[in-house]
């Protein structure tokens, strides 16, 4: 349950990234943070909207779909953060300014067909062996890089991956630096890793996008 309000939430998670951030030896301000409202109903998104956030993480989009005929946040980003499935690509692609989890050439290749608009892109990168994980394999990751750029509606910003959970923030630690390793290989420099758990540990291996939900809008709702 929730002590604090989202406000006061923002403000000690923003802390705690500048914090971070500065044990990095990193600039202020070269992370990102993006609040995960998967769940919450939009009066909490309005909520962390009007402290400031801008930048928006949703899961599933038929249940955002739903949420975004009551928001009217004009400045805000809407990022997919979800496994996309090939047919839900063209709601994603109207509903959403940057997707996160691009993880095959034919779901890329349909997203660009389907675009109307630019939309950014992260290629989601499965590092560990759990199944219920998605992503790409390491060994696809240069092809499906190579087509995205190839893409006239995609535009590839970087590497997403989500490590196994766990209490502990360091068992994530060789997960991120693996990204950042692999994504200097393919010469990008944007990283979103990190959640509630572990966002430290990972602003500490590079991360510049960081996905935090429970410690800003408290425990999930479950759906």
């Amino acid at each position: 349950m929730r002590t604090l309000g989202i406000a006061s939430n923002l403000e000690a998670v923003r802390e705690r990234i500048e914090k971070a951030t500065s044990r990095a030896g990193r600039p202020l301000g070269s992370v990102t943070l993006l609040a995960v409202s998967k769940t919450f109903p939009p009066a909490a998104i309005e909520e962390a909207y009007h402290a400031g956030q801008r930048q928006f993480g949703e899961n599933r989009v038929q249940e955002f779909d739903a949420k975004s005929q009551h928001l009217r946040l004009d400045a805000a980003v809407w990022h997919l953060i979800g496994h996309l499935q090939s047919n839900k690509a063209a709601r994603a692609a109207a509903l959403f300014h940057v997707i996160h989890t691009v993880d095959s050439i034919s779901l890329a290749q349909r997203l660009n067909r389907l675009a109307g608009n630019t939309i950014e892109v992260f290629l989601e990168v499965k590092l560990s062996d759990e199944q219920a994980k998605t992503g790409a394999a390491e060994s696809e990751l240069e092809a499906l890089a190579t087509e995205v750029r190839r893409l006239d509606k995609l535009r590839l910003r970087g590497l997403m991956t989500m490590p196994p959970w766990s209490t502990d923030p360091e068992p994530s630690r060789p997960y991120f630096r693996r990204l950042r390793q692999i994504g200097e290989r393919l010469g990008l420099n944007e990283f979103s890793m990190g959640m509630t758990n572990d966002f430290e540990v990972a602003i500490e291996e590079g991360a510049t996008i960081v996905r935090v939900g429970t410690a800003i809008f408290g425990k999930r709702v479950p759906v």
